[in-house]
């Protein structure tokens, strides 16, 4: 495993994001990513075109949760701790 932390951020993690959120959504050029670098951790705030944020959110909120799952793992990989929050 990578320990070193990566000092550019959440880069890895963002591009991971946008790519899901992208495959998605029927209106891909709709969606955005923003790096909000606070601390005690980074925040990824996820932007979608209206009508798109329920094919993100999922039933029960599963897909939200396997996005989450995922764009953590990626940033894992950058030695970072991220919060993701899906902005309507």
């Amino acid at each position: 495993m990578n320990d070193e932390i990566n000092p550019d951020g959440p880069t890895h993690a963002a591009a991971v994001l946008e790519h899901l959120a992208r495959s998605l959504v029927d209106d891909p050029d709709g969606v955005s990513v923003e790096v909000v670098d606070s601390s005690p951790r980074p925040q990824l705030n996820l932007r979608v075109s209206d009508g798109d944020m329920g094919r993100i959110i999922g039933k029960r909120g599963r897909m939200a949760n396997a996005i989450r799952t995922v764009t953590r793992a990626a940033a894992a990989r950058d030695g970072i701790d991220i919060d993701i929050e899906f902005i309507d």
